[in-house]
């Protein structure tokens, strides 16, 4: 017999199949690079670059990502945009199991 699992284990059940988890946007910039006499930087080509942008602490921060972790920082990125969504849904859950548990007068 199959028994639904409580709404705090299917919760963490959920959150365990989104990991890596992160928040930010990734953005592929160009510039120059610091090598003296780049013949690219020298006709005007720039070089790709990842971008990692983030808040903390109501400032917003920017970090250089290596290209090896750019796929796993995707993921993390949209692993943490569902889990957003899931919060929003959470509240209203929430609430609906409480009315179905307590009785109204």
């Amino acid at each position: 017999m199959n028994h639904p699992l409580p709404a705090k284990q299917k919760w963490q059940h959920q959150l365990k199949r989104l990991w890596p988890a992160a928040k930010g946007s990734l953005a592929k910039v160009y510039k120059p690079c610091i090598r003296k006499n780049c013949p690219a930087c020298a006709r005007g080509d720039n070089h790709p670059a990842w971008l990692l942008s983030f808040s903390s602490k109501g400032r917003r921060k920017t970090m250089y990502v290596p290209l090896p972790f750019v796929l796993t920082l995707k993921k993390a990125i949209l692993n943490g945009r569902k889990i957003e969504q899931m919060l929003h849904q959470a509240g209203p859950q929430l609430l609906q199991n409480y009315r179905k548990r307590v009785k109204r007068p």
